[in-house]
């Protein structure tokens, strides 16, 4: 009986030291790929743009984007300048709550997905050619990171939290 209580002891042992290696092996994959987000990312939005220098222009008024966008008759134009500033920061709805414990929650993960977009926009808007600060932007990269921590994020956090 007692061989049998030992035994068990050691499995719940063995399955508790693989949980948490499988765990680190994702905060690690997780790690990695923040890694090559932040390069793409980078790549993306802080490039100048050559010639197009006359044709940018700064948005501080919220929605003037979007009116422009959907008032226009190209749809597809709409559905890739709305939909790729929506999808600009999802990865950070995953990526942030996995590595960072206290982004663990809608509200802080929203402000942190924020304080990035709008550090990004500003970037943008003060020092890179033929880019323009958009606070539609911001919204919609904030949107989309809060969207995917619902959908995604905030599973990935519950499980990869150590226990």
């Amino acid at each position: 009986m007692l061989f049998v209580a030992k035994r068990r002891g050691t499995n719940k042992v063995s399955r508790s030291l693989a949980a948490r290696l499988i765990r680190w092996l994702w905060i690690l994959v997780a790690l990695a790929a923040a890694v090559v987000f932040a390069v793409v990312l980078a790549r993306l939005t802080l490039r100048p743009v050559p010639g197009a220098g006359g044709q940018v222009h700064d948005n501080p008024h919220p929605g003037a984007t979007l009116r422009f966008y959907l008032d226009r008759p190209s749809v597809k134009e709409a559905l890739l300048e709305i939909g790729g500033n929506l999808a600009l920061l999802m990865p950070l709805g995953v990526l942030l709550p996995v590595l960072f414990a206290r982004l663990r929650g809608l509200v802080r993960l929203t402000l942190a997905a924020a304080v990035i977009s709008l550090g990004i926009e500003a970037v943008q808007g003060f020092g890179i050619t033929g880019r323009s600060f958009d606070v539609d932007d911001v919204i919609l990269n904030t949107a989309g990171a809060a969207i995917a921590y619902l959908l995604v994020g905030r599973r990935l956090a519950r499980w990869s939290r150590p226990g």
